[in-house]
């Protein structure tokens, strides 16, 4: 077909048309007429550059990005153009190529906020929370109504721990824009890791309002109704997620450790599964070319890797798991961290341990640990809970009761851990690390029990805590010998009693079957369950629980009053 002479007045006029369509809501019709200017030049920069937002606008974001990059390969020199295509970027989660548009508009136009807002939401995509809020500021600063960036940045202060000002940030947007359900949602998240679970949920119900189909907003109401204490509500929360966004990871997780909490072992092992599809943990998945097994076919006569994931506690706990998987008929192949190497070497059912990180013997098919529990069809009557299963050296042993013995000294030997690990990169993981943990002082109602000696289990950077403090003297620290899990295992078995928060030491204890008085926060772990003071899982340890978030005083008074009738 030949081109009309008057093409450039005829493209002009079809323009202005679209561009009228576009305005006034008539995004089919604009769109037609774009596709018909470009079949006729098809390097028209406008076009191509109008379309691409509209797809943008339409969610049809891929689209959007080849149009884009088309119309820059006409005209480069557009930063406009090029923040919208680190928007789309940025929502397809390809954050590295997101930063680099963001770069090149701000090479164009130093002081242009929108692209300032697209660079920090790519660094904040990039775990680079101090240089997302640098580029928020910047925006902020040209431009301070610009209620989204607002919002943004009140993300970023949540991931450097900095809640109260990510709420106050959250306020500024919604000064600006009452309307904005994201900036709703975002409070809430800022209550909830100030410990302000009635406060989140007012803020989460408002964003639903403004939009009943936020699936995030309904998930983030789940997780402050198990802060409330309020399970059955949370799975409904839950499943409205779901409904709306089938796929959600996160959504599925957050159920299945509310349906563990709540008992429901069989839907809620199946449902853990969907921790390999989490952001988090599944560039750690393990990829084997050999099977998962998952119970699902026999095992007689065949080799199978059992491999350690996340926590030590978690290893500690499930490894108990090994002997059934042995009585099966498989050889057992068990790969744990350094630091339980040589404590693992007492446990039954294993035929060969691996460090991690060391070269695999041969295998047929492999297991997570925290998946052999499905794999069993593990329920409350059926947890495996004979103890111990794991067992300290009996010359260590020995050495310690040296090392220990006083003359004449009847007094009740108590070990005492305050504190879990640290992960402060992780933001579920620092709201459970800083809710799980406590200050070693805190412990003062304990340590006033009389005809009780106090030996410290613990290790990291909150062991400093002991030598800080005034009530040192009443501690014993025997911790610098103590370099992995066997030689704490050592020590363990010469006390009386260990008292510890919710981290691996309390579950080394469990498995050595020795006495342990867990301080349990209110928003408890899935693993011991709710309402209970003592866990199927490990028939010594008793629950300290807290009666209300935050609640430390009360678990105290409550430790120190049967410490005392122990030690009397």
């Amino acid at each position: 077909m030949s081109k009309p002479a008057n093409l450039p007045q005829q493209l002009d006029y079809m323009l202005r048309q679209a561009v009228a369509l576009q305005q006034s809501g008539a995004q089919i019709e604009a769109e037609e007429l774009y596709r018909e200017i470009l079949e006729l030049k098809p390097r028209h920069f406008d076009a191509l550059q109008l379309l691409g937002a509209l797809m943008l606008q339409t969610g049809r974001l891929q689209e959007g990005i080849d149009l884009l990059k088309k119309a820059l390969a006409v005209n480069a020199k557009q930063p406009a153009i090029h923040s919208n295509l680190s928007y789309a970027l940025n929502a397809l989660q390809r954050f590295n190529e997101g930063l680099v548009s963001a770069d090149r508009a701000l090479a164009l136009q130093p002081q242009f906020a929108d692209a300032l807002n697209n660079r920090g939401n790519a660094q904040a995509g990039l775990n680079k929370p101090l240089d997302a809020l640098g580029s928020f500021d910047r925006c902020l600063a040209l431009t301070p109504e610009f209620a989204p960036a607002w919002n943004n940045r009140a993300c970023v202060l949540r991931d450097l721990g900095r809640p109260a000002d990510a709420l106050a940030s959250c306020d500024r947007a919604l000064a600006l824009q009452p309307t904005y359900p994201d900036a709703w949602s975002n409070r809430g998240n800022a209550q909830s890791d100030l410990n302000q679970p009635q406060e989140a949920e007012r803020s989460y119900r408002r964003a639903l309002e403004l939009a009943p189909a936020f699936a995030d907003a309904w998930n983030n109401l789940g997780l402050t109704q198990i802060d409330l204490s309020q399970h059955a509500q949370a799975l409904s929360s839950y499943e409205r997620a779901l409904a709306l966004n089938p796929a959600s990871a996160e959504t599925h997780w957050n159920e299945s450790l509310c349906l563990l909490q709540m008992g429901r072992f069989e839907a809620g092992w199946q449902k853990y599964e969907w921790r390999w599809q989490r952001g988090r943990i599944k560039a750690g998945s393990r990829q084997f070319a050999q099977p998962l097994w998952l119970g699902d076919f026999p095992l007689d006569g065949k080799t199978i890797l059992l491999h350690a994931e996340q926590g030590l506690g978690d290893t500690l706990q499930f490894c108990r798991y090994a002997a059934m998987v042995s009585k099966l008929g498989a050889k057992v192949v068990l790969e744990v961290p350094s630091e339980l190497m040589r404590l693992m070497g007492t446990l039954d059912g294993v035929a060969q341990l691996i460090e991690a990180g060391h070269a695999l013997p041969p295998f047929d098919c492999h297991c997570p640990l925290l998946s052999l529990p499905l794999a069993f069809r593990t329920d409350e009557r059926t947890i495996p809970s004979a103890a111990p299963y794991l067992f300290a050296d009996p010359e260590a042993v020995r050495e310690w009761r040296e090392r220990l013995h006083a003359a004449s000294d009847n007094r009740l030997k108590v070990g005492l851990v305050w504190a879990g690990g640290n992960r402060p990169h992780v933001a579920e993981l620092r709201k459970n690390d800083a809710r799980r943990s406590i200050r070693f002082e805190q412990l003062t109602p304990i340590l006033e029990v009389p005809n009780v000696r106090f030996f410290s289990l613990q290790k990291g950077a909150a062991a400093q805590q002991l030598s800080a403090s005034e009530r040192r003297s009443v501690v014993e620290d025997y911790t610098d010998a103590l370099h992995d899990f066997a030689d704490t295992a050592a020590l363990v078995a010469n006390l009386d009693l260990v008292i510890s928060v919710d981290t691996s030491t309390a579950h080394l204890a469990g498995a050595l079957d020795k006495p342990v008085w867990i301080l349990n926060r209110f928003d408890t772990c899935w693993r011991w369950m709710l309402e209970r003071s003592d866990t199927p899982w490990y028939p010594s340890a008793r629950l300290f629980r807290q009666p209300a978030p935050g609640d430390w005083p009360s678990v105290m008074q409550h430790a120190h009053d049967e410490l005392a009738a122990l030690s009397a």
